[in-house]
């Protein structure tokens, strides 16, 4: 989406220094690249929907937006249970927890993980069932098999439990020392159904309400996730161009699907999980670029907003998909060691045109840091990316476990207060 323009001249001014010009009597509808949204500026807080969907619009909402990560870990640690019985058992599933905790919390919830699955799309797989194969105080192990002609088949992986951490997914058996083969197992029993499909969606959607806004993927930005993925891509040079070229087809026919659907996402996400990890920017070009840029402009053109989560270095990906796509908004912008970005760099070069989602240290600020840290962090980062709008004031990644609810909500009000429009 284009950025909106005011119509009439507004100084290019730092938050801070609007909030200074105001009080001396200034008065602009809109400034830099941004008009206000209806209710914006007027003495009217908006809902936490209505000013995500003004920010991802390109105008200026009432103030700062603000959207913790906290995917996970948090929400698991409020439910108060064992994670296995998140994880495993769907007691709660992670979706109804997570909405929980955005009501907890009170923040403007930019939800990108519900699962969505359509019937066609398992159509053929193979009939794995879950067993319990080790159980301990501290963690429970499952394997998967299913039965071929007879005889029953394991998968060489574990997918490991922990009592207070998310699970760890295809472990190979040696690893955590059991045989291929278990020699004692029991079936997974228990689990609560969860509805992954289109009414499940809406019923998630009405649960989150007016706290934020709901997506779905429709295709990634990481084609290749692991170290066999590499091998392989090496291994095949003959056959990158179709494995690209399934994945515009794919992302064409998910996107069809999505549309048919009662309950429409409010905007689709095709990031990925740290996307120029295991691809280098050229590879990500050849490979996930193409059904990428085709998702957006299906998106665009039905008039949704579109979304990328990468973990890792992003600095390169914005570039790409500032200047060559119409992304609405990329997250979590990380800073090093983990990331490269720079919020201030990043605002200054590509702020017009794409918004930016970030980007507080979990660690140093978030887990370990005081109060003050948040506070400090925070209006730093809305000093450096959140003049003329076009900022969501987030985490450089997912919150720890352990991060403390004060800080959260220090992140939270310092948006409410300090980043006031």
């Amino acid at each position: 989406m284009g950025p909106y323009t005011s119509g009439h001249e507004c100084p290019r001014l730092g938050i801070a220094e609007l909030r200074s010009w105001r009080g001396a009597g200034g008065a602009c509808s809109g400034f830099g690249q941004g008009t206000a949204c209806a209710g914006g500026n007027k003495g009217h807080d908006m809902t936490s929907r209505e000013r995500l969907q003004c920010v991802l619009q390109g105008r200026i909402p009432d103030c700062v937006p603000v959207c913790p990560d906290i995917s996970n870990m948090v929400p698991a640690r409020l439910t108060g249970r064992p994670f296995w019985d998140i994880y495993l058992y769907n007691n709660p599933h992670l979706m109804d927890a997570y909405v929980d905790a955005a009501h907890h919390f009170g923040f403007d919830s930019v939800m990108d993980l519900f699962p969505l699955t359509f019937p066609e799309e398992t159509a053929g797989a193979l009939p794995w069932q879950r067993f319990i194969v080790k159980r301990t105080p501290s963690a429970i192990i499952t394997q998967s098999s299913y039965v071929d002609g007879g005889r029953r088949v394991w998968s060489p992986n574990v997918d490991v439990y922990p009592v207070a951490d998310p699970p760890t997914y295809g472990v190979p058996c040696a690893k955590v020392e059991l045989p291929t083969e278990p020699t004692w197992f029991e079936p997974v029993e228990g689990v609560r159904p969860f509805d992954a499909g289109p009414t499940g969606f809406a019923r998630i959607k009405e649960r989150m309400g007016d706290r934020g806004v709901v997506g779905v993927y429709v295709t990634s930005s990481s084609a290749l996730g692991s170290p066999d993925a590499i091998y392989h891509y090496m291994d095949n040079p003959d056959q990158h161009a179709q494995w690209a070229a399934d994945r515009v087809r794919r992302a064409e026919e998910r996107f069809a699907r999505v549309q048919t659907m009662a309950a429409k996402p409010d905007f689709i996400a095709v990031g990925g999980s740290g996307t120029l990890v295991f691809q280098t920017v050229e590879i990500f070009r050849q490979l996930a670029l193409p059904g990428v840029k085709r998702a957006i402009e299906l998106a665009t053109a039905a008039g949704l907003p579109t979304h990328i989560h990468s973990c890792g270095p992003e600095r390169e990906l914005v570039k790409v998909m500032a200047e060559e796509t119409s992304l609405s908004v990329i997250d979590p912008l990380e800073i090093p060691p983990m990331g490269d970005c720079n919020l201030a760099e990043l605002k200054r070069l590509w702020g017009d045109r794409i918004t930016l989602k970030g980007n507080l240290h979990t660690t140093a600020v978030m887990l370990r840091g005081t109060v003050d840290d948040v506070v400090r962090a925070a209006k730093q980062a809305i000093d450096d990316a959140a003049a003329g709008g076009r900022f969501i004031l987030s985490t450089g990644d997912q919150c720890g476990r352990d991060t403390p609810d004060a800080n959260i909500r220090a992140m939270i009000e310092t948006a409410r207060t300090y980043g006031r429009y």
